[in-house]
């Protein structure tokens, strides 16, 4: 079978839908797909007779509700689909009730207040716009999750509620630019997902790998991505060999992989999608980090997805790349051959900058993790700051309310061999510093985390796209000229939120300077970023269309409080395991061992003070680590336990430095440290040899 004959054979598709159900139970769900429409819970039986027929001709035994709870990560439990009869023998059973809802336990997920103690109880209900498909012998049904009172537990929940939101201001708008046609608008979103592969012996080998997805300790290797040489290279067998598997997996669950290529870092990888709607994205992305993970131990290989498996080197983000589709196929960030003269395109631009400016906290908060304190300011990622590329020529039709560019922003780029075709150069093309770039036809937002959920970035733009939307809206109903207003609020738009746009090096430490004039909000880690959930304006943003009432945006405050709290924990326990089994027996084993040969030379009357030089700085170093040690293990014990502020705030302050301590003076031992005597693969294994 080719790959085109393969793609989705794994899915419950269109294609499988109009075959096996029902004419009018088709088109039903199909509306319910495409445009929105409630569900006519009627069709349910016959749906879930057709999908049981089809997933146990796929080779299906048992379903699954599918839910992405408020871990970043993708949940359910299997249920069987054999039913005994009590005659010793058995029937198949999947029914209406089966496919609508479930009650998974929801006492071990993350509520953040929303649920009591007692109350473990939680509710899947089967999300129709997304694909069921088989995995594993499971047929697996996307779901929302929420608890008894109906507030969202999840991820997608919120999600569905924001795509409904800016479909409704979009089209509102669009109306009363004279579009008469178009009845729903889609937020679009590609995701280029990052990771890194390791070794899958020398992971094992890594307790930090294990339990915290990024090292703790690791000197720097003689070389890492200093000559640029991996970045677009050609790609080691072993991986190339996993890469075929893994797209040729997502292909049959109707993923549709496009990309693939080696990233700056040894070891560093990408992968990336092609367009579909934020909530199948979604779903699609969750499916993708999972089967990754599965199909690297087939090759004796580890997936990392933490934005910071290696300090000093280049992390992993999931650049998230977002455009506005109509339901007759149009995308409305196109700008056109004439986009001074496109009142949609102009309007839509004017939008995002003055969405982005008002809401720029709240951008921020959506990229808020553990892990992602670590990869952001770097080199390879945005800095904390969050501004906005457009390109000279659209901040200028933007700033002239759509007045025509002296420069078109194109222009030929010729490498002066004849035979070779001139470029077509645009200066709208990506800037690689810039947080949320517009690169000709949509925005690239590239502060989201590689092991995040996309959720709560693409939630966050249909709410500050919403807020903007509803402003212009009112502005234009009470305006006799409509082409007038668009241009008058795209040159007001430039001038109350200019302070926004940064084309330049957001790298720069001119530009941190620069943004701090211009009054642009900075947090530098999650615990920062987490109080931005308690904003009034966020509270405000979200409850005004139905996307978080306050209940729900105060539980997430609580919620990453909380995560920041026990992943930090972990990390430190970690740590401390390490030094007191690994790193602190081992130093002493290569002291005494040197310091034996030492007394050996001196019994014979030789005098050697580079050896007694390195046994002294070893020596030094048992005695620096093991206080370093103590006072992380001290710390630990001291942690504040009387609210989740004071404590998160505590393992931010004292115990991030600790760590931080205990790696500096660690890494420049193992540095001294003869190879074979260090308990743990080095950076060089790790990286250089997979």
């Amino acid at each position: 079978m080719g790959i085109k004959d393969s793609f989705g054979i794994h899915v419950f598709n269109d294609t499988v839908m109009q075959r096996m159900l029902p004419a009018q139970v088709y088109l039903s769900l199909r509306q319910t797909r495409k445009e929105g429409h409630k569900l006519d819970e009627s069709i349910a039986e016959p749906v879930a007779e057709a999908m049981l027929k089809w997933a146990v001709e796929q080779g299906a035994t048992h379903y699954i509700h599918w839910f992405q709870p408020m871990t970043d990560t993708a949940a359910g439990k299997s249920e069987g689909f054999l039913m005994p009869k009590g005659d010793g023998t058995a029937i198949l059973k999947f029914d209406s009730s089966a496919l609508v809802q479930g009650e998974p336990d929801a006492s071990s997920f993350p509520s953040g207040g929303l649920r009591n103690t007692f109350e473990a109880r939680g509710y899947t209900a089967w999300d129709p716009t997304s694909f069921v498909f088989v995995k594993d012998k499971t047929l697996y049904i996307p779901t929302a999750f929420c608890a008894p009172s109906g507030i969202a537990l999840d991820q997608k929940t919120p999600l569905l509620r924001s795509m409904d939101a800016v479909s409704e201001q979009a089209v509102r708008i669009l109306r009363l630019l004279g579009d008469n046609e178009t009845g729903r608008v889609t937020p679009m979103v590609g995701a280029e997902q990052e990771y890194f592969l390791v070794d899958r012996e020398k992971y094992e080998q890594r307790l930090d790998l294990k339990l915290c997805g990024r090292t703790l300790l690791g000197a720097p290797p003689p070389k890492s991505q200093e000559l640029d040489d991996h970045y677009f290279g050609r790609v080691r067998l072993k991986v190339a060999s996993f890469m075929h598997e893994l797209d040729d997996t997502l292909w049959k669950l109707g993923v549709a992989a496009k990309t693939k290529h080696n990233e700056v870092a040894p070891t560093q990888h990408e992968l990336a999608t092609v367009y579909d709607s934020a909530n199948l994205t979604c779903d699609a992305n969750h499916l993708i980090m999972e089967t990754m993970k599965e199909i690297a131990k087939n090759h004796n290989l580890a997936c990392l997805l933490h934005e910071k498996p290696f300090a000093r080197v280049n992390g992993s983000g999931k650049h998230n790349n977002y455009s506005l589709s109509t339901d007759k196929g149009k995308n409305l960030l196109s700008p056109g051959e004439h986009p001074e003269d496109n009142l949609v395109f102009l309007l839509f631009l004017a939008a995002f900058v003055r969405g982005v400016d008002k809401y720029a906290a709240q951008l921020r908060l959506s990229t808020a993790t553990p892990g992602n304190d670590h990869r952001l300011g770097g080199f390879e990622a945005p800095p904390a700051i969050i501004s906005m590329f457009l390109g000279k020529r659209f901040t200028h039709i933007l700033a002239r309310g759509g007045v025509r560019a002296n420069d078109s922003g194109m222009h030929t780029v010729s490498v002066g061999v004849d035979a070779v075709p001139e470029v077509l150069a645009d200066d709208s093309d990506r800037n690689r510093t810039s947080p949320f770039a517009f690169t000709g036809n949509k925005f690239e937002f590239r502060m989201v985390g590689s092991a995040q959920s996309v959720a709560l970035a693409n939630i966050t733009l249909n709410a500050i796209l919403c807020d903007s939307l509803d402003y212009f809206a009112a502005i234009l109903e009470s305006s006799d000229d409509v082409e007038k207003a668009v241009r008058k609020i795209a040159s007001d738009t430039y001038k109350e939120h200019k302070r926004i746009i940064m084309n330049g090096n957001n790298y720069s430490d001119e530009w941190h300077k620069e943004a701090k004039r211009r009054g642009l909000p900075e947090f530098s880690n999650a615990v920062d970023a987490a109080s931005v959930w308690l904003d009034p304006n966020t509270v405000e943003l979200f409850g005004r269309f139905d996307i978080f009432s306050e209940l729900e945006c105060h539980s997430r405050y609580e919620i990453a409080l909380e995560n920041f709290g026990k992943i930090t924990m972990i990390e430190a326990k970690t740590l401390l395991e390490m030094m007191r089994k690994q790193v602190i027996p081992a130093v002493i084993m290569a002291a005494g061992k040197n310091a034996a040969e030492l007394a050996k030379i001196r019994s014979v009357g030789i005098e050697n003070p580079q050896l007694h030089g390195y046994v002294k700085k070893l020596s030094d170093s048992i005695s620096e680590l093991s206080l370093l040690t103590d006072k992380l293990e001290n710390d630990i014990h001291d942690v504040p336990e009387d609210n989740v502020l004071n404590k998160t705030v505590f393992m931010r302050d004292v115990i991030r430095t600790d760590m931080h301590n205990i790696r500096v003076c660690c890494d420049a031992v193992e540095q001294i440290v003869d190879g074979k005597d260090w308990p743990m693969p080095t950076y060089t294994d790790l990286m250089h040899r997979v």
